[in-house]
């Protein structure tokens, strides 16, 4: 049972005996103090403190657990002042998550990142389920589509990356390109398999066209590429990845509804330590160079 956070957390609830007071020590929103607690009594089946006006009172089995929280907590200290005594370093696990599409652009860099921290192990996921900052589960996410809201998190604004229609040689000799958003009911497209997704392009296409119009779907940005390059149907593309494909063929020009908003996203807690500072720093110098908003002109 991976519950060190929640138990750390209501530590300090039994400790100082209100939410806001435990919320200050840890550095953390009150709403991840109650989320922690309610998920930690969820987990043992009983309660471990009694709600009041002036705040929280450990039941018998809150006071048990603060007594293993104690000495445990006691450890962490000693381990704490320890590691701090090594000096400031980027080393051990970095882990940073995305959109699969972004990886012609972020693998460089988190290549030439590692490469300059030898003592650092790249982890970069791109899984399409939500990362939970909150849990750990990564240091550094790169979110598309509308501002991230999760409590906790500080979001900041990074990148806009923009979406065209393309589709094959052999699809477009097949059935012809379109010419306006009328026509395009009379083709078929790849899409996302999600349709809650937050991509822009993907709620228009869903809006736009009939269900019965989308044929193949996925749920990896690559394999959805690689459908529309074998010609099951028109798909959206960044223009940047467009550009290194040439094989994909403009059907219909970016518009500024499929834009792409790309925001970096870190959890209050993890947000200023060395490691993660370095990697944002190298990261937005990176990004300077990239040009991911120029588009081939198309047909």
């Amino acid at each position: 049972m991976n519950t060190w956070d929640e138990i750390r957390t209501a530590y300090h609830v039994a400790r100082l005996g209100t939410v806001s007071g435990a919320a200050e020590a840890l550095g953390v929103h009150h709403a991840t103090v109650i989320r922690h607690i309610d998920a930690l009594e969820g987990q043992l089946g009983v309660k471990l403190f009694q709600r009041h006006a002036r705040g929280y009172t450990a039941t018998e089995a809150g006071a048990d657990l603060l007594q293993v929280a104690q000495a445990t907590d006691d450890q962490f200290t000693q381990l704490a002042g320890r590691i701090r005594g090594q000096g400031a370093s980027v080393t051990g696990e970095l882990v940073v998550t995305s959109i699969a599409s972004l990886s012609r652009l972020l693998t460089p860099v988190l290549a030439a990142f590692q490469a300059d921290h030898p003592g650092l192990v790249v982890r970069f996921l791109t899984d399409e389920r939500l990362f939970r900052l909150e849990y750990g589960e990564a240091h550094v996410a790169i979110r598309a589509g509308a501002v991230p809201d999760e409590a906790d998190n500080v979001v900041q604004p990074f990148l806009s990356d923009t979406f065209g229609i393309y589709g094959s040689a052999a699809y477009l000799e097949r059935h012809g390109t379109p010419a306006t958003d009328a026509d395009l009911a009379n083709h078929r497209f790849v899409a996302a398999d999600n349709t809650e997704t937050n991509a822009p392009f993907y709620k228009w296409l869903f809006r736009t066209v009939p269900a019965s119009c989308i044929t193949y779907r996925a749920t990896d940005g690559r394999v959805l590429r690689d459908a529309m390059l074998a010609g099951a149907g028109l798909g959206f593309m960044s223009t940047y990845e467009a550009r290194l494909t040439p094989e994909a063929i403009p059907v219909m020009p970016p518009r500024p509804e499929w834009t792409a908003e790309l925001w970096l996203v870190t959890h209050v807690d993890l947000h200023r330590t060395m490691k993660v500072q370095s990697f944002l720093r190298y990261l937005k110098e990176a990004s300077k160079g990239w040009d991911i908003q120029s588009a081939r002109p198309a047909l």
